[in-house]
């Protein structure tokens, strides 16, 4: 099945800017993500292909890779891998070769791959911001060789099929084509004596563990940058980075809607009817005081200002909002139940209840 435009996908104009890019993967975000949607394989497509999308057009070289070669230009099956496998780097080496003399003589240590790391946080991290250490296993430079990949005594030489350039040139028709050289997968050069810890490559895998810092506000989907904490590169190469995805857990009073905090409190009869104060919960882990109107109905929304999330770079907070819910007393006494048919004799006190019966008398009436 052919892929769909990254474009359609997040469903965004192909000269939309980084902002509207964003915000358009985060609302695609948090609706289909697999929390909020359990057994629904069809969100979790959905959310998969919205990530792939947001990965290629949130970078600069990889979208304009995307729009001058479209999918062609990820895909790992079509000549030296994808943009993680040095597919991209081939694609613009190739573009610009001519120009920069060819790259020959070049020795290209290829860069390491970025990582993800999913991390799950409570409502409460995401509101008060929260420092954790993550382990993790990524391969990291050898020290056997100080990732040269070469053994102790000795050290790599050039490769005699590309002379150290890293590519081969092959004629095909009228055009000059460039592909990554086999015999030293691009590097330049080869090793006759491996490093016996690595086995030449220059890296062997390794457990770290690293600090991350989540800042207040965040949100299911949002992503922290750990630059440099990624795959080593191979043979001396750049490292890459680590992403922490964030996922934000379900809370069991909260429901968050952006920077608003909702939530449903009862209230009892009395307190409705003759008004009052309740207290009703944070997320600060305090208790915080809402004055309550006489004749409160069911289903009232109280905004409390200022008590929602944090904003997460600049901005006011959000607002809780508070839906009260007015309960019916239960499991009467006979002393209760005489009050009650008392002051249900006493007059109509229930407008909304009178109003309804009107209007449903003048429309039997009419018909």
């Amino acid at each position: 099945m052919s892929k769909r435009d990254y474009y359609d996908v997040l469903g965004v104009e192909k000269d939309a800017d980084d902002k509207a890019i964003k915000a358009a993967f985060r609302k695609l975000a948090m609706t289909n993500h697999p929390d909020r949607n359990q057994g629904d394989n069809a969100a979790e497509d959905r959310f998969r292909e919205a990530n792939e999308a947001y990965d290629i057009l949130k970078d600069p070289q990889k979208r304009a890779a995307y729009d001058r070669m479209g999918h062609a230009a990820f895909d790992q099956s079509a000549g030296g891998g994808g943009f993680g496998g040095g597919g991209f780097s081939d694609i613009f080496d190739q573009m610009f070769s001519e120009f920069s003399g060819g790259g020959s003589g070049r020795q290209r240590n290829q860069g390491g791959n970025d990582l993800r790391y999913d991390m799950s946080i409570s409502l409460e991290d995401a509101f008060t911001g929260l420092q954790q250490d993550i382990s993790i296993t990524v391969p990291s430079e050898c020290d056997g060789c100080s990732g040269s990949g070469a053994a102790d005594g000795s050290k790599p030489s050039t490769c005699g099929t590309c002379g150290g350039a890293g590519r081969v040139r092959a004629q095909q028709g009228f055009f000059a084509v460039e592909r990554t050289c086999h015999a030293c997968q691009g590097m330049g050069q080869v090793i006759s004596d491996p490093c016996r810890t690595c086995g030449g490559e220059g890296r062997v895998q390794r457990a770290k563990t690293l600090a991350v810092s989540i800042p207040a506000g965040v949100d299911t989907g949002t992503r922290i940058r750990l630059s440099g904490k990624g795959e080593a590169g191979l043979r001396g190469g750049p490292a890459g980075d680590l992403y922490i995805f964030v996922n934000v857990d379900p809370h069991p009073i909260f429901a968050r809607d952006g920077g608003n905090l909702h939530a449903r409190i009862p209230l009892p009869m009395t307190v409705a009817a003759l008004g009052g104060s309740i207290d009703v919960p944070t997320l600060e882990g305090k208790m915080a005081r809402l004055t309550i109107e006489a004749g409160t109905q069911s289903g009232r929304k109280f905004r409390m200002r200022g008590k929602g999330m944090p904003a997460l770079r600049r901005g006011n907070p959000g607002d809780q909002i508070i839906e009260v819910q007015v309960e019916t007393p239960t499991n009467l006494n006979k002393k209760q139940k005489e009050l009650l048919e008392a002051f249900s004799n006493s007059g109509n006190t229930s407008p909304e209840s009178s109003s309804f019966l009107e209007r449903v008398k003048r429309i039997w009436a009419d018909s």
